[in-house]
C-alpha cells in the first residue's frame, strides 16, 4: 500500500487504485476535507497553492485548485514553486492555508498534498485529526455557482520571498558579493534549478554552474540529498576550482553544502554552521530534532544558551522553537528554521546565512567545517512489511537496553555515554529508521548493525512463537 496520511498531509504514488495509490478521487478527497476545514473559521477565505516539478504536478494541482474554488475558495497558485516560497506567501498574504504539491524526497512517481495552517506552518497533529472528520463524503458541501471560488496565478511569489531574504539584518550582501564566490548548484532538475540561481544573483554571486537545474522533473539521481546520491556534483568539485557545491531537494525545504575539495560537509552540520552564525549574533536558544546530531547541543552550550531536543517532524520542532523562543532551529537532514523569516524549512534562508557566514570567515568551507565538532551519523532503514509489527519490535528493544538511558518521546533513543542510536517509524515511508551516532563513522555503523541484529532476533523469537 503506498498511500500513507500523517498530520502533515497525504502523499502516495500516482495512478493505480482509489485509496491504495494517490489517485485524482484521492486527491479531491483529501483537498476537499482541507478546505472544509478551513472554511470553518473563513467565510470567504483564500489558500495558497504551488508545486514542485515532478511530472504529475501539474495535474495534481488542477485537481486541488479546482475542488477548492468548488468549496468557494479563493486560490492563489504560485505554479512552479516552493515549499519555503509557499510558506512564506501564506503569511504574507495573509491567507487561510497553503497546499503545496509535493512529494519532498520521495522518487518521481510520488507526489503528495502538503497541507499548511495560517500561519504558512505544517500542521499540529490537532489540526490534522479535525480535518480527518471530513474525509467523509457526507461531511462536504460543496458551493453553489454564484459562489465558486475565485483563481489568480502569482508569478512574483519567489522574488518577494527572496527580497525578504535580502532585507534580514544578518543577511549581508556586500560581503557575500565582495567574496567573488564560484558556486556549483545540483538542483535535481526541480524548482531549486530557478530559485537558487535567483537567490545567488540577488546576493551577488555571478560565477554559478548549474548542474541538473532544468525543472522537468526528471530527477538524474536519487533526490534526497544524501551523501550517496552527490557523488557527480561531488566530482565536478574535485575538478573544478569552486568554492561552494549547493544541493537541495525538489520542494527546496532541505539543503546541505559539498566542500571545496569535492568532500560533503554533512547534512548535520548545515544546521550547525547556520546556528554557530545566529548564535555569534543573537544570543539565544535553539532546537533539532532528537535524530539530529549533538553538535548543536555542543555549539549552543558554549554560547551560553540552551538546547533543546524535539520529536521529529516540523512540527514538533517549530513547537518546541515557540516555546523555548529559539533563534534557530531545525532538523539534522539540512532543515533550517529561522523565524525572524518564518517557521519552516527554508533551504534559500539557509544558503543566503551560510554564505554570510562563510564571506565572513573568510577561508575556505573545508576549514570551517573543522571548526565543529566532528560526529558521524549512520543512517540506516528497514523496509516495513505487513507481518513487522514495528511498535513491538520497539517496545522489546526498551527492555533489552533497560539499563541505558532511554528516551521514548519520539519511537526509542538510547544513549551510550558520548554515542546515541535512535529508532522510529518514518511518518512519510513505510520504513523503521535507525540512526546511530558516534565519534567515527566506524563505530557509528558498528553501533547500528548491532541494533539491527537484534531486530531480526526480535523478529525471528516473535516468528517462532507465531501459532502454526
Amino acid at each position: 500500500m503506498t498511500l500513507i496520511q500523517s498530520i502533515s498531509g497525504i502523499r502516495g504514488t500516482i495512478g493505480g487504485t482509489v485509496g491504495d495509490n494517490l489517485t485524482p478521487q484521492d486527491v479531491v478527497k483529501f483537498a476537499s476535507a482541507f478546505g472544509m476545514w478551513i472554511l470553518e473559521k473563513n467565510e470567504s477565505p483564500k489558500i495558497v497553492i504551488g508545486r514542485d516539478a515532478r511530472p504529475s504536478g501539474e495535474l495534481v494541482t488542477q485537481l486541488v485548485s479546482s475542488t477548492l474554488r468548488s468549496l468557494g475558495i479563493h486560490v492563489i497558485d504560485l505554479g512552479l514553486s516552493t515549499t519555503p516560497t509557499v510558506e512564506y506567501t501564506v503569511k504574507h498574504e495573509e491567507a487561510a492555508g497553503g497546499i503545496v504539491i509535493t512529494a519532498s524526497h520521495n522518487p518521481g512517481n510520488w507526489n503528495a498534498l502538503k497541507l499548511l495552517n495560517e500561519q504558512g506552518e505544517v500542521l499540529t497533529e490537532k489540526q490534522g485529526n479535525q480535518i480527518n472528520k471530513y474525509t467523509k463524503p457526507a461531511k462536504v458541501r460543496y458551493a453553489e455557482y454564484k459562489k465558486i471560488g475565485t483563481y489568480t496565478h502569482d508569478t512574483n511569489a519567489l522574488q518577494q520571498h527572496i527580497d525578504a531574504i535580502l532585507a534580514l539584518p544578518l543577511v549581508d550582501k556586500e560581503a557575500i558579493a565582495k567574496r567573488n564566490f564560484k558556486v556549483v548548484v545540483d538542483a535535481v532538475n526541480s524548482s531549486g534549478g530557478f530559485a537558487v540561481p535567483q537567490l545567488l544573483e540577488a546576493l551577488g554571486v555571478t560565477q554559478i554552474t548549474k548542474l541538473f537545474c532544468e525543472p522537468n522533473g526528471n530527477f538524474p539521481h536519487n533526490p534526497e540529498p544524501l551523501a550517496e546520491n552527490l557523488t557527480f556534483i561531488s566530482s565536478e568539485m574535485e575538478r573544478g576550482h569552486f568554492d561552494l557545491g549547493i544541493v537541495v531537494d525538489p520542494d527546496v525545504d532541505r539543503l546541505c553544502f559539498i566542500k571545496e575539495d569535492g568532500g560533503m560537509f554533512g547534512e548535520e552540520y548545515t544546521l550547525v554552521a547556520v546556528a554557530d552564525y545566529i548564535l555569534k549574533h543573537t544570543p539565544g536558544n535553539t532546537v533539532s530534532n532528537l535524530s539530529s546530531t549533538r553538535a548543536l547541543r555542543d555549539i549552543t552550550e558554549k554560547a551560553g544558551q540552551k538546547y533543546l531536543a524535539s520529536p521529529v517532524g516540523e512540527a514538533h520542532v517549530v513547537a518546541a522553537m515557540k516555546k523555548t523562543k529559539a533563534v534557530i532551529g531545525g532538523e539534522g537532514n539540512g532543515g533550517i528554521i529561522y523565524p525572524e523569516l518564518h517557521y519552516g524549512r527554508d533551504a534559500l534562508v539557509g544558503i543566503a546565512l551560510f554564505l554570510t557566514h562563510l564571506a565572513n570567515y573568510g577561508k575556505p568551507v573545508s576549514m570551517l567545517r573543522g571548526t565543529y565538532p566532528n560526529y558521524q551519523i549512520s543512517k540506516n532503514k528497514i523496509e516495513l512489511t505487513e507481518d513487522i509489527d514495528a511498535d513491538a519490535v520497539i517496545h522489546e528493544l526498551i527492555k533489552r537496553y533497560a539499563q541505558h538511558p532511554v528516551n521514548t518521546e519520539d519511537g526509542v533513543k538510547i544513549e551510550f555515554d558520548d554515542e546515541w542510536v535512535q529508532l522510529r517509524k518514518s511518518n512519510t515511508e513505510p520504513i523503521i529508521r535507525i540512526y546511530s551516532e558516534s565519534s567515527s563513522m566506524a563505530t557509528a555503523d558498528h553501533l547500528a548493525k548491532k541494533i539491527m541484529g537484534d531486530i531480526r532476533e526480535i523478529l525471528e523469537t516473535n516468528n517462532a512463537n507465531l501459532p502454526r
